[in-house]
């Protein structure tokens, strides 16, 4: 099985201005991977090139195999977009009913249950959109997304209008998603939700990927927190490795040790590293 999504040497000039210059990025079927940068560092360029909505200037992105733009590349694709908004008056279901139209999906009223009980709605598909909350409508945003059974999910800010419950039910439902090996790139500002939800991040900045790789591949070491009879200890410069042979240490000494926490930088700290702390 090919890619979902790779892009080789990708580069977009918007006449003087360059959005993308030379970025190679790839996602595997069914890998959740957070797509970080400041504003202007080329999250959306990049992604409405694979959508097929932008041109490239120069290289290629490929969507399960398939050029960009191509109509095989756009039927792997679900998009949802920051800020949506589907009409008041109609329900769940006659939302997925409008969007099934619009991708050509065969699906019918069989897709129309999987989806809203994959996102939790199978209770609510005759409640429409106005009577919603937030959560819900988030929710359906994600069900329409996924209509025609595409293997790709773009998502731009699933969870920033979401309070800590949604949020924590849209993580859930990526979680599933990765159980039926559709890709994920999550477009997003909230470290701390890319940290829970992501097996890879990649982080662009001024059109360039800085970095990419899982969480504890670009976060470091700080030290070993242990809290003992005479109190809490920050012990730099150590590692995993090191912690059996620390407490063995302290112990020995006559210390009673009730608690060791390794300490890690945070994906906030290296994302303020590597881009320069860039807000443009």
């Amino acid at each position: 099985m090919p890619p979902a999504l790779t892009t080789r040497a990708l580069v977009k000039r918007f006449g003087r201005t360059t959005a993308l210059a030379g970025v190679d990025l790839e996602i595997e079927p069914g890998e959740l991977v957070g797509l970080l940068g400041p504003n202007g560092a080329g999250k959306s360029t990049l992604t409405k090139i694979a959508c097929g909505i932008v041109r490239a200037s120069g290289g290629e992105a490929r969507v399960c195999g398939a050029r960009s733009g191509s109509r095989r590349a756009r039927a792997a694709i679900g998009y949802l977009a920051e800020l949506f908004r589907f009409p008041d008056w109609l329900s769940a279901e006659e939302v997925l009913v409008l969007h099934q139209r619009l991708a050509s999906s065969r699906g019918g009223a069989g897709e129309r249950l999987d989806l809203l009980g994959l996102v939790g709605l199978a209770d609510a598909r005759r409640v429409r959109v106005s009577a919603m909350s937030k959560g819900m409508q988030q929710r359906l945003g994600v069900a329409q997304a996924l209509v025609g059974e595409p293997r790709l999910l773009l998502l731009d800010e699933p969870t920033s209008a979401l309070d800590p419950a949604g949020r924590r039910t849209v993580r859930e439902l990526l979680e599933r998603l990765r159980e039926r090996e559709i890709a994920v790139l999550l477009n997003s500002h909230l470290l701390s939700e890319v940290e829970l939800v992501c097996d890879r991040v990649a982080i662009l900045a001024r059109g360039k990927l800085v970095a990419s790789g899982a969480m504890d591949e670009l976060t470091q070491a700080r030290g070993l927190e242990v809290e003992t009879g005479a109190g809490v200890r920050l012990i730099k410069e150590v590692g995993r490795e090191q912690v059996p042979q620390v407490v063995r240490e302290l112990v020995a000494a006559g210390e009673e040790v009730y608690s060791v926490r390794l300490i890690r930088s945070t994906l906030e700290e290296t994302f303020l590293e590597l881009t320069g702390g860039d807000r443009a």
